[in-house]
């Protein structure tokens, strides 16, 4: 794994995106991994080695405000636009003609709306646990949890914290538990822990509130950047071969949803995690054989 960055911009100027980067150029795309909502880079670490050691070249970058990512000065710059112009600045930088795109939740939604446009270089698209629906109990229970601002004075309290928030990402152990809280906070000058992201992202509206308005006005969510389209209609627009990874216990991704997504496009497959919900964490052998399976029988 090397670890690398480069620079994007926006209205605020340039800034710099932190990425890891596994494996060698190869004949197969490179495959690029988008994290969630609060989330980093790290949390495709297990999956990206496997896929390394099956001859691909695998992308993980941190979503600006995440990871080692520059923060905005202005949190109105954090918007589903912006992450469009930063990754495919990325995937400029990495040559690739195509690319095949997982991407959990907010990545996942990322690579959707770019999987939609036209001359896409996206080939294959993996959602982990998101779709173009999300349920408003879902939406209320993310707001509540993503309104705490926490801060540790040890790493055992940071562990529990992350235990409570991600109860649904299945049954880690203790030394993955460890591993993942690590690989999400830092150490301020004071000595307290804080999580490894922008606490400004959780109060910006194009992220709470947009999924408020995707509810109650989905043309007025997407706003600036499909004008006046649904995420249905964004969905309908996506022409690749769609594998959905869904946790059983997911509230965010509904059976009925999925079904809806493969009735109304004809190259959509799912895997089934049995002990998770949003958002499996993609830990285990089998998930990583069989996505990697799927990339392989889809490429042909």
């Amino acid at each position: 794994m090397k670890k690398n960055d480069y620079l994007s911009v926006s209205a605020e100027g340039f800034h710099r995106i932190s990425y890891n980067e596994w494996g060698q150029s190869s004949l197969k795309p490179p495959v690029f991994c988008v994290h969630g909502f609060l989330r980093n880079n790290h949390d495709f670490d297990a999956l990206s080695y496997f896929l390394s050691q099956n001859k691909r070249h695998v992308y993980c970058p941190d979503v600006v405000g995440r990871g080692d990512s520059d923060w905005f000065k202005n949190p109105s710059h954090y918007t589903f636009e912006q992450y469009i112009v930063d990754m495919t600045t990325l995937i400029a930088k990495s040559t690739a003609k195509s690319v095949d795109w997982i991407g959990t939740s907010l990545g996942g939604l990322i690579g959707m709306m770019m999987a939609a446009m036209p001359n896409t270089p996206i080939a294959r698209l993996v959602l982990n646990d998101i779709g173009p629906q999300v349920p408003l109990a879902a939406l209320k229970n993310m707001a509540n949890d993503v309104n705490v601002k926490p801060s540790f004075f040890n790493k055992e309290e940071a562990v529990l914290y992350y235990k409570t928030l991600y109860k649904d990402f299945g049954n880690l152990s203790e030394s993955e538990w460890l591993t993942f809280t690590e690989h999400s906070i830092k150490e301020r000058p004071s000595g307290l822990l804080v999580p490894k992201c922008d606490p400004a992202i959780l109060h910006n509206k194009t992220h709470v509130q947009f999924f408020w308005e995707l509810i109650h006005h989905p043309h007025k969510a997407l706003e600036g950047i499909f004008y006046d389209v649904d995420l249905w209609s964004v969905w309908q627009k996506v022409t690749c071969p769609v594998l959905i990874i869904h946790g059983r216990h997911s509230e965010f991704l509904l059976p009925e949803h999925i079904m809806k997504m493969q009735e109304t496009h004809p190259f959509t497959e799912v895997i089934e995690i049995e002990d998770a919900g949003h958002a499996p964490a993609l830990l285990r052998a089998e998930e990583h054989q069989k996505i990697a399976a799927w990339l392989e029988k889809t490429s042909v």
